[in-house]
């Protein structure tokens, strides 16, 4: 690979958090007045203000995206022993939300279109291998009963939810999103998250707003959401003073102070947007000359958050190289992930072929996606 200048301006992220509003304000708030922990103004706003980006009824903020996904699998019917069926080609959290659950991931295609969990493949999967039960399709092979779908929305780009929802409602399953990656992303006029079911997204560090660490449920569903929001407070009864818990539950809400920083990100937003889809327009116009390389471009349909841009090589064996260079430049990339059952708690799980994942893994890579990149300099 050719030499690869360092930058004037030294390292270049991936993708780094930033604070321009009211952060500063909304935390200090927090601490003069002392509601730092679970209770407090900001987290009913932080969740008003979430249903309303993600175009959904309610939703419930948590400590963070796997905990989310987490509580939307169980409120979706997951039960040990069940089967959920979702992209190889996924963070991590993914797989291990439905194991939080006793679930077993069930491993599909994705499609090159989308980088996302592949609709056609799976249904010509399921036809394969599933069969009908009064409690819900089972796996023929192992017996076990197949209890959701769960679609990640890679980088920000939407998967196919209207194919995938029809293949869904036709086996009667659930779906789950993880929409961890992509707040602010549209498909076909309509924000993703609410497609489905339930919804999960993310606030970590690296996501288009951050609190810190954190995540939502998210639902048009007034009981599921009801339900949600005791099962991660302990299942505690409201009362003035009396502990009253009446189930197994989870300690996994979102602090005030968390959701104070998300407000003042939320705020943001639009901005952020603005500025990371007119970045992915930089590079998709500065790279289309240059050969061995493809930049990614939002799905037929879609308008995405472009929340981690990415290149597609045309020679896998190239990949390492160009890591190796622009690391070794200051400028952060990163190959996708690993597929899931390749991982070692993961190889034993049902999986079907997986050509496209493969050759996703093998010739993706992430580059520099932070807002501030698609700002334009006026000095």
């Amino acid at each position: 690979m050719a030499e690869i200048a360092a930058p004037s301006g030294g390292h270049v992220a991936l993708h780094e958090p930033q604070f321009s509003g009211a952060e500063w304000e909304y935390v200090k708030e927090c601490l003069d007045s002392g509601w730092v922990s679970s209770v407090g103004s900001f987290v009913d706003r932080f969740e008003g203000d979430l249903a309303a980006a993600f175009g959904v009824e309610r939703a419930v903020v948590v400590v963070n995206g796997t905990a989310a996904l987490h509580i939307a699998l169980l409120l979706a019917g997951v039960r040990r022993g069940d089967e959920v069926l979702t992209p190889a080609l996924t963070f991590v959290a993914t797989a291990n939300a439905i194991a939080h659950c006793g679930g077993i991931p069930h491993f599909v295609d994705s499609s090159w279109d989308t980088l996302g969990l592949d609709p056609q493949a799976l249904s010509d999967w399921l036809d394969r291998i599933a069969e009908p039960h009064a409690d819900g399709p089972r796996n023929r092979v192992t017996g076990r009963r197949l209890a959701a779908i769960v679609p990640m929305h890679t980088f920000g780009h939407p998967v196919d939810m209207p194919s995938l929802l029809e293949v869904a409602t036709r086996w009667g399953l659930p779906v789950v999103e993880d929409a961890a990656e992509s707040l602010g992303s549209l498909q076909n006029g309509r924000p993703l998250g609410g497609l489905g079911l339930l919804g999960a997204t993310s606030f970590n560090g690296n996501k288009i707003i951050t609190t810190g660490g954190g995540g939502a449920v998210l639902t048009n569903d007034d009981a599921l959401a009801n339900r949600a929001k005791h099962l991660t407070t302990t299942a505690k009864a409201p009362h003035r003073w009396a502990f009253s818990h009446d189930e197994t539950a989870f300690n996994y809400r979102m602090p005030n102070i968390n959701a104070a920083l998300g407000c003042a990100q939320l705020e943001k937003l639009p901005a952020f947007i603005h500025a990371k889809r007119a970045l992915a327009r930089r590079y998709s116009e500065a790279l289309a000359s240059l050969s061995g390389l493809r930049f990614f471009a939002e799905p037929d349909g879609a308008e995405s958050n472009y929340w981690l841009n990415a290149v597609i090589l045309d020679d896998p064996d190239q990949r390492d190289d160009f890591l190796s260079t622009t690391n070794d430049a200051g400028i952060m990339t990163r190959p996708c992930w690993k597929l899931m059952c390749d991982l070692p708690m993961y190889r034993d799980c049902p999986q079907m072929e997986l050509p496209v994942a493969r050759a996703i893994e093998s010739r993706l890579v992430n580059i520099p996606s932070s807002p501030k990149l698609g700002v334009a300099n006026k000095g």
